[in-house]
């Protein structure tokens, strides 16, 4: 009996250490070192607080944050406001009935900032400003993968032992995904003056890392992945409702026929602008299909197409890219009308995984659902001795698109060899009972 409750003990102590246990990272097997990292600098101390610089810098190699942009919140310490903000506005002014004549730009115990728009005023912007919270990301476009603004923050601390960190840091970009982690003290930024001549200093510095999941993003696949190669007549479609159906009750008018007599009135319309998809009705249903073809087979190379196409009537998708996961990469001679890198997610020692993206003015700008909603490219491979074209070698083994990742088909559905597709692999235990069972039916009815 006492041994029986002991392991009931046991078992019910794991189980409450499972439920309790609170994880602030997230991990991407291709990204691992990938993170959003918030930098806070103190720059100067006023009567009743202090001036300070708030950077994000977007570390991804290939998750980028798009319209409609970042929001980032945070949770005072004590009874902080914000004064001035320059280069971003809090979405709330709060509740500011306690102070007379000076009024604060946010008096919110949580507030929540946004960047401002392309377009504003030179008055109210500040450096790495104003791109409406879209971020590139750090492979893609590394001069664009930063973010700032200035704070006047008044009844806070006024030196480096008085001041307070803020808490509860959230990022959304746009939507739920990143987990952000508590504030850290760290060595103070410094600062090149622009004559490289001299060097200054934050007064003080805190950091927070934020990091991304899709699980918690908890959203449904946006992209879906389709195959076809030259020797098989079989194009395998993407997975029947990859990123939702049809009949989807809870989200009615998702969905539109290409040759609808509505389209035009849906697409042209002036109204308020919709970041809610709204794709062409597919057996998929996902605004992002990756079609991946093997076109030619030389002696020594072979060669692959690539299509994106877009079946999202609501959305254009600029400085767009696509990792792919496929172990010939190291062998890639040539690449056309796409930027190439490889991602080498394992320190270098294995080159399985590239980043590709559009070449700016050309095909950075995947449009909108219809004839010229797509963009593509072809590969150049060179053979090794590992090359082969049976059982899917040839085909990727993972596909992200903007870092989402894409709902593959099944790998017994990929097209194979004609000498191998149409064989089934009958096991031996298969042909002896199918002999009994024969054998049995003539005996019974000898």
């Amino acid at each position: 009996m006492m041994g029986i409750f002991s392991k009931f003990t046991i078992l019910l102590l794991f189980l409450l250490s499972c439920t309790g246990f609170t994880s602030t990272e997230a991990y991407d097997p291709l990204d691992p070192n990938g993170n959003i990292t918030i930098k806070w600098d103190i720059m100067s101390w006023t009567a009743d607080g202090y001036v300070a610089v708030v950077t994000m810098y977007n570390f991804q190699q290939y998750r980028h944050i798009q319209a409609p942009g970042w929001s980032l919140g945070w949770t005072w310490a004590k009874k902080e406001i914000i004064w001035n903000i320059v280069g971003g506005q809090a979405t709330e002014q709060g509740d500011c009935s306690r102070f007379k004549g000076n009024i604060p730009h946010c008096c919110k115990k949580s507030p929540t900032i946004v960047d401002l728009l392309p377009g504003t005023p030179y008055n109210q912007q500040f450096a790495n400003c104003c791109k409406g919270g879209v971020l590139s990301s750090w492979t893609q476009d590394p001069a664009n993968a930063a973010s700032s603004f200035q704070l006047s923050v008044g009844a806070a601390g006024t030196s480096n032992k008085t001041v307070r960190m803020p808490k509860n840091f959230t990022l959304k970009a746009p939507g739920p995904g990143y987990t952000c982690g508590v504030a850290k003290i760290v060595k103070p930024s410094k600062f090149f003056t622009t004559d490289k001549r001299r060097v200054t200093q934050a007064l003080m510095t805190w950091n927070v890392t934020c990091t991304y999941s899709q699980f918690l993003a908890q959203k449904a696949p946006t992209c879906c992945v389709s195959l076809s190669s030259f020797y098989n007549d079989t194009i395998v479609p993407c997975p029947t409702c990859s990123c939702g159906c049809q009949s989807n009750m809870t989200q009615p008018g998702s969905c539109v026929e290409a040759n609808s007599p509505l389209l035009a009135s849906v697409v042209s319309d002036p109204g308020k602008k919709s970041y809610t998809p709204l794709v062409q009705c597919t057996s998929h249903m996902c605004p992002i299909r990756v079609h991946w073809h093997i076109k030619l087979n030389y002696k020594a190379y072979w060669r692959v197409k690539i299509t994106v196409t877009n079946f999202n009537y609501r959305m254009n998708y600029s400085d767009w890219n696509l990792v792919v996961q496929q172990p010939n990469f190291n062998n890639l001679t040539e690449i056309f009308s796409f930027y190439y890198k490889s991602l080498t997610p394992y320190g270098g020692a294995i080159n399985d995984t590239a980043m590709f993206w559009g070449i700016k003015f050309y095909n950075d700008f995947l449009m909108q659902a219809g004839p010229l909603g797509n963009v593509q490219s072809e590969l150049l491979f060179q053979k090794d001795v590992t090359f082969t074209f049976e059982k899917g070698w040839a085909f990727p083994r993972r596909v992200y698109f903007n870092g989402d990742n894409c709902v593959m088909p099944p790998p017994d559905a990929y097209p194979w060899l004609p000498n191998t597709g149409s064989a089934r692999h009958i096991s031996s235990l298969t042909l002896i009972m199918t002999f009994l069972s024969a054998f049995t039916f003539m005996l019974a009815y000898s």
